[in-house]
């Protein structure tokens, strides 16, 4: 008897990952392929057509498709598009569903990339069992997702829960969005760097970070210069979780959520990014709410990224 899965694809600016997913969240198989965003839609298609096809004749007669799930930066899951995606440059609209579905002849389900990830741990991942949490994706960007009452908040316009452009400063740093001082120009990767220089200039102890440049520099060596009690990355780091620890606890008083699951490369810091998260979150917190709300680490890692967009297909059935 064929195996039933969910067919998982996670677009990325710069990567696509896709993934057969069976109801356990267990991915049977999987594959990765550059988005080469710069390119035309149809160019994107032709690649994921080849990559699916692939995937499916490896386990021809074992496996039975059931429906698509996709996540996508900019998705709309009302509409079924891509709207005005800055990383992609596919138009100002793209009918991702309908094109999906007509090319593989199965039900699709579209959903916002961290809103899927939110999804995928609530299905799958860390926050199994929870029905209020959010999920924050500390990328190159800061995503996020939230669950209420055991559903996806998606909001009237499908855009709900952009905790990443929250303002944090309104003469703060230059968002790519084009507004100023936005949480995630503080709180991610490229968020991080950013701290980074401009402690650079203003510190004059030794630092390797020195000697890498922006373009070079990666979360991974921001934490691994912390962890050898580089002053510099330990500043930065106290700097990102008093930022984002104080709009974590304004969103605690909107939502009342369990608990938030973080993942993404900078989560990746633990400790040294959690400790200064939660000491200044709790410094926020109104009283009602203290001692109460979790903060975890994601225990999903990058390859599996697919998990989300199945969890929103198999959801979905």
């Amino acid at each position: 008897m064929a195996k039933e899965v969910v067919l998982g694809i996670d677009i990325g600016g710069s990567l696509t990952k896709v993934g057969l997913v069976t109801r356990e969240g267990n991915i049977l198989d999987k594959t990765v392929f550059k988005t080469n965003a710069q390119n035309p839609f149809p160019s994107f298609m032709e690649k994921l057509k080849l990559e699916v096809e692939t995937l499916i004749q490896k386990w021809d007669g074992e496996i039975q498709i059931l429906s698509i799930g996709v996540g996508a930066p900019n998705a709309n899951p009302y509409t079924g598009q891509i709207e005005n995606p800055p990383n992609l440059k596919w138009g100002k609209i793209t009918p991702i569903s309908k094109i999906i579905n007509q090319t593989f002849m199965l039900p699709v389900s579209l959903a916002n990339d961290a809103n899927a990830a939110a999804l995928g741990e609530m299905v799958f991942g860390a926050a199994k069992g929870m029905k209020n949490f959010v999920a924050l994706t500390l990328g190159t960007g800061l995503g996020s997702g939230i669950i209420v009452d055991g559903k996806l908040l998606i909001g009237e316009h499908g855009a709900a829960g952009e905790i990443g452009h929250v303002n944090v400063d309104p003469n703060g740093r230059e968002c790519n969005c084009g507004l100023q001082g936005c949480l995630e120009t503080y709180a991610s990767v490229t968020g991080i760097k950013r701290t980074v220089f401009e402690l650079m200039a203003d510190m004059t102890e030794d630092s390797p970070l020195r000697s890498i440049s922006f373009e070079d520099m990666t979360g991974t060596d921001i934490s691994n210069a912390a962890l050898k009690g580089d002053l510099i990355a330990i500043t930065a780091f106290e700097k990102t979780g008093e930022v984002l620890g104080s709009k974590m606890a304004d969103t605690v008083a909107h939502l009342d959520p369990e608990a938030f699951i973080l993942s993404g490369g900078l989560s990746k810091a633990g400790d040294i990014l959690l400790q200064p998260i939660k000491t200044h979150m709790d410094k926020y917190l109104f009283n009602a709410y203290k001692g109460k709300i979790k903060v975890l680490l994601s225990t999903a890692t990058s390859s599996d990224a697919v998990l989300g967009p199945a969890a929103l297909g198999w959801l979905e059935l």
